[in-house]
């Protein structure tokens, strides 16, 4: 899978799984995750989002260390998802 594929599977899986008001195509690749200018995500969205990374691409996410690092924006969660993509 591309980068530009997994990048579009990202936000797809964003909007479908937070249920966001919005279109994969409204969100920027660096949009901010958690901050209140981005999606504003909040921390019952970080629980949704690490069973949907591991739901969708096979990717636990073992500690909130490495949500903290990874779950900053779709462009780092690409990164996370093909670094540790089985």
């Amino acid at each position: 899978m591309s980068d530009a594929e997994l990048l579009a599977r990202i936000k797809s899986m964003l909007v479908d799984s937070l249920m966001l008001k919005m279109t994969p195509g409204d969100i920027a690749d660096d949009t901010l995750l958690f901050a209140p200018d981005g999606l504003a995500l909040d921390s019952i969205d970080a629980l949704e989002l690490a069973v949907a990374l591991e739901k969708n691409f096979g990717v636990p996410t073992p500690s909130a260390e490495v949500a903290r690092e990874a779950f900053v924006s779709p462009l780092t969660l690409a990164a996370y998802v093909a670094a540790n993509a089985k």
